[in-house]
């Protein structure tokens, strides 16, 4: 059975500074004009304040503005739309990537690996349980930033078409951010993108963007450079399929299982 497209739509911003209000309203003129022509909005990691370890002030709740937010904006662009943000759960703060789809639902994935170079560890509780939802019969797996340089958290059980990375990553190490994303789509057979910001935050690290989305092979659909850009691509599952059962490495795969 043939399968549609996906098509899907990187949003690669400068983020405002600890401006959740600001980041609302900036995001949302990068966006307002996609409805019917994209299934799938990624936005970057922690969309509404910046990297920040100031959970006592950023942090939101999950029946909050910015959630309500996303899916508000969800129904109005018939959309799944998504990114990363800071909210408190009980009494942890986690870094959440939400998702809306235009029917309301949400799904979330809280970041499992904590970037202890710059004190996320001490900060936010680290997630537990990997998250793959379906969209539109693509099955698409929810990671956040750091988790991209863990393999064996992020391998590809055979439950994933689709792995999405949204990012704050520093443009000292953009190397590394290209690099691996190749990495992760060779290695799971999969497509990935990769949704990075742009622009200097508040503790003054440049950001280099470089958001990407990577064919199954590795090789790039599309690459972004250092600006603020919104571009959308459509994925062909038919052809996933065919590359699988051309080159079925998976059955080759080392058995683990995470302890």
């Amino acid at each position: 059975m043939t399968a549609s497209p996906l098509r899907v739509t990187i949003v690669q911003g400068a983020t405002r500074w600890h401006d959740a209000q600001a980041n609302r309203d900036y995001y949302r003129s990068l966006i307002a004009g996609l409805a019917g022509s994209t299934d799938l909005i990624v936005l970057p990691e922690t969309f509404t304040s910046g990297f920040t370890n100031d959970t006592l002030h950023q942090a939101e709740l999950m029946d909050g503005e910015s959630v309500g937010w996303l899916v508000s904006l969800a129904r109005e662009l018939n959309a799944h739309i998504g990114g990363s943000l800071v909210i408190r759960h009980g009494d942890k703060c986690v870094n959440r990537f939400v998702l809306a789809s235009p029917t309301g639902q949400l799904d979330f994935y809280d970041k499992r690996h904590l970037f202890r170079m710059a004190g996320e560890h001490q900060r936010y509780h680290a997630g537990v349980d990997r998250v793959t939802i379906n969209i539109l019969g693509w099955r698409v797996n929810l990671q956040v930033c750091y988790d991209l340089r863990f393999p064996v958290w992020t391998r590809n059980r055979q439950d994933f078409d689709l792995q999405l990375y949204v990012a704050n990553w520093p443009s000292a190490r953009r190397y590394a951010w290209s690099t691996l994303l190749r990495a992760r789509a060779i290695e799971n057979a999969s497509y990935v993108v990769g949704v990075n910001r742009v622009g200097v935050d508040g503790n003054g690290l440049d950001y280099s963007g470089d958001s990407a989305v990577l064919d199954f092979l590795g090789k790039p659909i599309i690459e972004l450079g250092s600006q603020e850009q919104v571009h959308t691509v459509a994925l062909d599952l038919d052809a996933l399929r065919a590359q699988r059962e051309k080159f079925p490495s998976h059955l080759d795969a080392d058995a683990f299982q995470l302890i």
